[in-house]
């Protein structure tokens, strides 16, 4: 049973490293993506703003300090999005 557990336990810590919102922005730039400020949905947000620590912890829909990697070229060219963060 502790062999289980001790497994699950790490396929749970594999799975958050790997998960896309744990790219540093510089990997995120090499692989064809950039910060959209003002698209994302309360909870939905990649990591930190000036408003908030983290991915997921945005507190409002299309909040102008919360952003989301898309492709290079897809931002400006959705309602609200923005390449810089707005208040």
């Amino acid at each position: 049973m502790n062999k289980l557990v001790a497994a699950s336990a790490l396929a749970a810590a594999l799975g958050i490293a790997a998960a896309p919102w744990s790219a540093a922005p510089a990997q995120a730039a090499e692989d064809g993506k950039e910060k959209c400020y003002g698209v994302s949905k309360a909870g939905k947000n990649d990591c930190a703003s000036g408003t908030h620590s983290c991915a997921g912890t945005a507190t409002k829909d299309y909040d102008k300090a919360s952003w989301l990697f898309v492709p290079k070229g897809l931002c400006e060219k959705l309602a609200g999005g923005s390449l810089e963060a707005g208040k």
